[in-house]
């Protein structure tokens, strides 16, 4: 069977058409797969810097006991005095 110009013109859009579909799914595909890893990395940056915020605190609250605490015994020293 003997197709017309016209019939191989439209087969050939076709199969540039369903080539140029496949080449975008796996544009996609890897685009999506790129923000997957971004988000994973973001989230993992972010706990990282939730314990650093964490750890930052936990030294002031410590720093501020310890002056409390300096504080009071020299108060009770120039009591006992």
């Amino acid at each position: 069977m003997q197709l017309t110009k016209k019939a191989t013109a439209d087969f050939q859009l076709w199969q540039k058409v369903a080539r140029t579909e496949e080449q975008n799914n796996s544009l996609l595909t890897v685009m999506a797969q790129r923000g997957q890893k971004r988000r994973a990395e973001e989230t993992e940056e972010q706990r990282n810097r939730g314990l650093s915020d964490m750890a930052q605190r936990s030294q002031e609250r410590r720093a501020e006991e310890n002056r409390r605490t300096k504080e009071w015994l020299i108060g009770q020293t120039r009591r006992a005095t």
